[in-house]
């Protein structure tokens, strides 16, 4: 499998087609899933014009006007990261928040070399936040998004991998990626690049598995646990980094263990205290052992695993003025949809979502379902009560919000 692809046309016009083959990769999805997906870095050039999603204008405007707080921002140089309190202040009388961003010592930080890391995009920008909510949908894994602004000839971070996948989509500017194969593959969360820093150092004194200067509408795909650094180089360097949360067997196990623990709650022998004068678990390890593994056989992870889903991301937003009026207008003509990203999932007769579950009667359940296919309904067709209720619970929106 080549580390590099060139489309064949411009993705941002095929028809049809999704956040990740549409905008990130040259290839297909399937022969991404098959050769690429957490197995090898996938450099792609031209791979989509990004400048609808983030710009130099955006950066300005998040730091200099949005009232931005910590920890939306970091500040790095040559490895280190500065404290928080070298680019925040009091923002003055009517928002004295001790936290906020200082535009001025950013400024001067950035003329001095730092690269500034505006974090979490996909909670203060729309085009990024949407964007990663699609892809989010569409790897059926959590997605975050941060911006990078490198001034030139400057880099913010050494050598070091990351706990998640990550898309770097350049915005601006150039920057040269040198990528290693990993030290460590597929790293947990709890498992930083930190706690091998000599190998990290060893392996990236070695040859690069890539070398390669991105420039704007260049897509570069790294798992977690692959190697990188980068480097600005001859003006402002902007890039947008889409970090995957994946899902792992090991998380799935953790999930099959919690709920099997569940299950031996009700276990009277299990609740039994342990002889006087124990010296050690060895003696009770054996009936331990039955009693769990039969518990794991019985137990069932699926309600920890879409509770622990719905937890790690957000629906998309909801005006409270807007829902208000549509509650108030609301008749049987009117068009209503799901709130998307809501991660709704009917089980039985309730429906489980990202703001809270509801229980419904029988007869309300065939429109419930029909609701969950994701286009526009009316409210006559839903029932104007039910479609009502949705509406003040925040599970569906006006058709054009």
């Amino acid at each position: 499998m080549s580390a590099t692809s060139t489309p064949s046309q411009d993705p941002g016009e095929q028809d049809g087609a999704g956040v990740l083959d549409g905008r990130l990769i040259g290839i297909g999805r399937e022969e991404f899933a098959r050769d690429v997906w957490g197995r090898s870095a996938l450099l792609t050039r031209g791979a989509s014009d990004f400048s609808d999603l983030f710009s130099a204008d955006a950066v300005d405007e998040l730091i200099s006007r949005r009232g931005l707080r910590t920890p939306f921002l970091r500040v790095a140089k040559d490895g280190a990261t500065a404290a928080d309190s070298t680019f925040t202040s009091s923002a003055g009388v009517g928002a004295t928040i001790s936290d906020q961003l200082d535009d001025t010592a950013l400024w001067r930080a950035f003329a001095d070399g730092a690269t500034l890391v505006l974090q979490a995009l996909h909670r203060t920008w729309e085009p990024v936040a949407k964007l990663s909510s699609r892809l989010s949908g569409e790897l059926g894994h959590p997605v975050q998004a941060n911006a990078y602004i490198t001034p030139p000839q400057n880099r913010g971070f050494d050598d070091h991998y990351d706990v998640h996948d990550v898309f770097v989509l350049q915005i601006a500017g150039t920057k040269r990626w040198i990528i290693h194969e990993p030290v460590h593959p597929d790293p947990l969360r709890d498992q930083p690049w930190t706690d091998r820093r000599p190998a990290v150092a060893e392996a990236a004194a070695g040859d690069a598995y890539l070398d390669v200067v991105l420039e704007p509408g260049d897509a570069l795909y790294l798992p977690r646990g692959w190697l990188h650094a980068a480097q600005a180089q001859g003006a402002v360097s902007i890039h947008l980094t889409l970090g995957v949360h994946t899902w792992t067997r090991h998380g799935l196990a953790e999930q099959l263990a919690e709920a099997a623990l569940r299950l031996l709650r009700d276990d009277p022998s299990m609740r039994s205290t342990l002889p006087l004068g124990v010296d050690g678990p060895s003696s009770e390890m054996d009936v331990i052992r039955e009693r769990l593994t039969a518990a794991i056989a019985e137990a069932d992870p699926t309600p920890l695993f879409h509770r622990a889903r719905r937890g790690q991301g957000r629906p998309s937003p909801l005006g409270p003025l807007a829902q208000l009026a549509a509650v108030d207008a609301l008749g049987p003509e009117t068009a209503v949809r799901l709130r998307s990203a809501l991660e709704a999932r009917l089980e039985g007769s309730r429906l489980f979502t990202r703001v809270g579950w509801l229980d419904f009667e029988p007869a309300d359940l065939p429109a419930v379902t029909r609701l969950l296919d994701g286009t526009v309904h009316t409210a006559d067709d839903l029932g104007v009560e039910l479609a009502e209720r949705l509406l003040r619970a925040g599970v569906i929106l006006p058709a054009e919000q």
